[in-house]
């Protein structure tokens, strides 16, 4: 099978005409960044992506991590793999200056991850979590904690965890029994066990920070006497040097159904007399600190689903090409084509490539949200692009990732029964992809962020203030002779949406219950909606660019297939938007009569 190729084209065409890169130029940092920078690092991204990473993918897969006696040992190449990668910087790109990050724009480093989990997701994972190691400790960390730990966990000398789960706690976090008890000069010694803690233990650095949610003795119960603790794998000296190692010790690794190079850990706390660890901020605040990595490992997560659907589609759409099959619909006595020219496999690479192309997009618009809410100069516009990131987070974790699941189940399709069968390699992706949807909170809790803390809780505003937007483009293209028929597709489902929006609003706080049946066909309806504003935009754009004099027929080849794409999703995808606002308003009344189950 052939290894990923990055999607250079559609990335800098986001980069290039959908984002705002005017916005970010005003931003602090920023300034320095043009079009011909972010080109030459996604070249270079996309050559480490295809040539290193790709191919460690599927011996990863079949080989594993594995672990001896407490030590995990990743796959044949990946220590060498990751060696090169922090060696080239490309774990620093969106850090933070001060502790030798490159500061570049949220928006291009998540064009950058989106290569690395189409490459290799099981890799990816390993500087993911370090990322979001960092913005906790540089956000709510000490002095003392950033200048200890940031530089190395930013150049990814060290790695970082997030241990949240035990045996009894998983989504309930309230139930968390990690206990830390206080030695003086702002140390604690930490008990418990933590299960499904990726990269909990590994060899590929030389010390591992682990940010640990637990309770001080005598914290109060429940979510607000959760502590959020610093605990390395080895102890660090006053001179940055590596001391003894500390208590914390792998106990096994998990066998799983995808993400097999990637190793999950049950780690234990304290066997050995307490973990020295170090408070993050002020005690039982952990929780409130822990969302920092939280929402970060979110967007993350729904990158990594943009990643394997488009792993996903290249594959599919290669062997379409090239497998040989029966002769074309309506052609009489024809010779046998290659099925990518039978209208069903058409159909099927379209929804992969459409959908693909819409999460991509939506995914850049809310990361220069991201970027916005946290460095904008004015309050009231830091205002502004936080309502608008908190509001498409959910989407793009939920919508990005239960995407992903049917998209490399699509893949699968196309291949036909070869498809099925582990050495053809596709079904990986679908092995992968299925963890997506389940960590860093299930879809049915984004959805329950979404309709509860985004629609609910504001009334509605930034739901309203985004929906403006998608209207404000339906008349653009309803003005467009070439893109009219586009224009009432998109009408009714943003008719469908504001309908939906309305009543989340209006019964939440009288009827949790029937309003959160239609949790997740809320996430999805409104995924399915900005993805095909996105995809629309896109259109608008390409149809400028093709009118305009002086392009190559490369260009206008790219522009006509944009305008397609986005074409094909408003007649096959946008149209779901009426069935599932029919589940928001009305799915209550079956699903919840105690009788059903």
């Amino acid at each position: 099978m052939q290894d990923y190729q990055a999607p250079l084209a559609d990335m800098k065409f986001v980069l290039r005409e959908m984002v705002d890169f005017g916005l970010l130029a005003e931003l602090p940092g920023f300034g320095d960044v043009s079009h011909d920078v972010a080109d030459s690092v996604l070249d270079e991204a996309a050559k480490f992506a295809g040539a290193v990473l790709s191919p460690l993918n599927r011996s990863g897969d079949l080989q594993g991590a594995r672990w001896r006696d407490g030590q995990v040992l990743t796959a044949d190449g990946w220590k060498q793999a990751y060696a090169r990668f922090v060696a080239d910087g490309w774990g620093a790109l969106a850090c933070p200056s001060e502790f030798g990050g490159q500061n570049l724009p949220r928006v291009l480093s998540a064009m950058i991850e989106e290569m690395w989990n189409g490459a290799n997701v099981a890799f990816a994972l390993c500087p993911m979590l370090s990322r979001g190691t960092v913005d906790a400790i540089e956000l709510r960390g000490s002095k003392a904690l950033q200048d200890k730990y940031l530089a190395k966990l930013v150049s990814g000398e060290w790695a970082g965890t997030m241990n949240l789960t035990e045996p009894q706690a998983g989504t309930d976090l309230s139930a968390v029994r990690t206990r830390a008890v206080p030695t003086g000069g702002g140390r604690y010694l930490l008990t418990g066990q933590k299960i499904f803690i990726t990269y909990g233990e590994h060899d590929l650095t030389d010390n591992i920070v682990h940010l640990v949610l637990g309770r001080v003795a005598g914290a109060p119960e429940g979510v607000k006497g959760i502590s959020l603790f610093v605990v390395p794998k080895f102890l660090v000296n006053g001179d940055g040097s590596l001391g003894k190692r500390n208590d914390v010790h792998c106990l096994s690794i998990e066998h799983k159904l995808g993400i097999r190079a990637s190793p999950t850990c049950v780690l234990a706390y304290g066997q050995n007399g307490g973990a020295v660890a170090e408070l993050v901020g002020e005690e039982n605040r952990g929780l409130e600190y822990m969302f920092i990595m939280m929402n970060a490992a979110r967007y993350s997560v729904g990158i990594e689903g943009i990643g394997l659907s488009q792993r996903a589609y290249q594959a599919a759409l290669a062997y379409a090409r090239e497998r040989i099959q029966s002769t074309e619909a309506g052609v009489r006595g024809g010779a046998r084509v290659p099925i990518v020219r039978h209208p069903d496999v058409r159909r099927m690479l379209l929804l992969m490539k459409s959908q693909t192309e819409a999460m991509r997009a939506l995914a850049a618009m809310a990361a220069v949200s991201l970027d916005a809410a946290r460095l904008h100069p004015r309050a009231e516009e830091r205002e502004r692009h936080q309502a608008i990131a908190d509001l498409m987070i959910p989407v793009v974790k939920g919508w990005c990732t239960e995407n992903s699941v049917e998209i490399a189940s699509l893949g699968i399709q196309v291949h036909g029964g070869v498809g099925f069968i582990e050495e053809t390699g596709v079904a990986q992706y679908l092995r992968d992809a299925r963890i997506t949807p389940i960590y860093e909170g299930t879809t049915g809790i984004q959805a329950n962020d979404l309709i509860g803390r985004k629609l609910a809780r504001d009334g509605g505003r930034a739901a309203q203030a985004v929906t403006a937007q998608m209207r404000a483009l339906a008349n653009e293209l309803a003005a467009e002779r070439n893109l009219a028929p586009l224009a009432p597709a998109f009408s009714g489902a943003i008719v469908e949406l504001e309908r939906a929006i309305r009543y989340v609003v209006d019964n939440y706080a009288k009827d949790v219950r029937a309003v959160s049946v239609g949790a997740v066909p809320m996430l999805k309806l409104l995924g399915i909606v900005a993805g095909g504003w996105q995809l629309l935009r896109a259109a608008l754009i390409s149809q400028v660019r093709m009118s305009a004099p002086g392009g190559s027929a490369a260009d206008a080849a790219f522009y006509a297939a944009k305008i397609m794409t986005a074409r094909f999703y408003a007649d096959h995808v946008l149209p779901q938007a009426g069935g599932l606002a029919h589940s928001i308003l009305h799915g209550a009344v079956g699903a919840l009569d105690e009788g059903v189950l």
